[in-house]
């Protein structure tokens, strides 16, 4: 095998489709995934694809105990021949939660915590590990233009503040502030990404991927039960339209991308893997550099300037 692909989010949805098409058709590279139950993870993976160039680390990414312990893990097995070179990294999971008031581990609000600093951290501990040509690809959402198009009115544009602020939790319980989080958290992905991009060494792209609208991914098992029911019954009809597609055609697409002809510059934004514009307010380099220092600070790590 040549080299790995670390994954986080294969457990279900379109990561797990993700998951099952790079072993199929990547049999000379190792899919090592960051999951709560790795082994069940791993044993369903080889059933499902009977391919054995999968295996895992146990990593709940609401804990940064357990990412520094996985990035250790990682760093070892490198060091001692268990696993290929580092390469790539799909950066997958994610999650959207009912209100702004759970917390992770180390007290940041979750979803702020889970898909933004939780990926800062991984890629921060692992930054001189990735080996060119490698491919690091975290997925965002099209909730960050804030527009009816790109939001269908479910999601609350987002709203940017001191990152600090956006780290902390917060005390309403509508489950208007949950959504609108979600939607700042994929605009903060987008400026990790170009902070990444002006910092990784040559050879090595950082992107980030929006799949689209994709029905039943579970991301919004957060939800109250009203909120559920409902999303169960309009979101499907989405995928009768050009704006939606199932797990299945998106975890393909997701993998594809992964893996395929470089999709296009350092940093860009690809939508279902072609390259397109972002929002107008993903494009703050101001914000980029404050979100890369101070979620430096949050996680104990020097900033490492470009």
């Amino acid at each position: 095998m040549t080299s790995t692909i670390l994954m986080t989010g294969g457990g279900r949805g379109l990561g797990r489709v993700a998951a099952e098409r790079l072993l199929a058709t990547q049999p000379d590279r190792h899919l090592l995934l960051l999951a709560r139950d790795g082994d069940r993870l791993v044993r369903e993976l080889r059933e499902r694809t009977g391919r054995a160039n999968v295996s895992a680390i146990t990593c709940d990414l609401a804990s940064f105990a357990d990412i520094r312990a996985a990035a250790e893990e990682i760093g070892r097995r490198l060091d001692e021949g268990e696993i290929p070179p580092l390469r790539d990294f799909l950066g997958n999971a994610g999650l959207q939660m009912a209100t702004t008031t759970s917390t992770t581990a180390d007290g940041f609000e979750t979803t702020f915590g889970v898909n933004v600093l939780a990926n800062y951290l991984l890629l921060r501990l692992l930054f001189d590990r990735f080996e060119a040509p490698g491919r690091i690809v975290v997925v965002g959402s099209g909730v960050h233009f804030g527009t009816l198009r790109h939001n269908l009115g479910l999601v609350p544009a987002p709203k940017w503040a001191p990152v600090g602020k956006l780290a902390e939790p917060g005390t309403r319980t509508a489950a208007t502030a949950g959504r609108r989080a979600y939607a700042t958290s994929k605009l903060a992905v987008i400026y990790l990404v170009h902070a990444l991009a002006r910092r990784l060494p040559d050879g090595v792209d950082v992107y980030t991927y929006d799949p689209g609208l994709v029905p039943g991914t579970g991301l919004v098992r957060d939800a109250g039960p009203v909120s559920r029911r409902a999303a169960g019954i309009i979101l499907p009809l989405f995928r009768l339209t050009p704006l939606a597609m199932g797990p299945e055609a998106a975890g393909r697409l997701l993998a594809d991308t992964m893996t395929g002809p470089r999709p296009g510059r350092s940093g860009a934004y690809l939508d279902r893997g072609q390259e397109v514009p972002s929002s107008p307010d993903s494009h703050d380099e101001a914000r980029e550099e404050e979100l890369w220092q101070v979620a430096a600070r949050l996680c104990a790590l020097p900033e490492l300037s470009v």
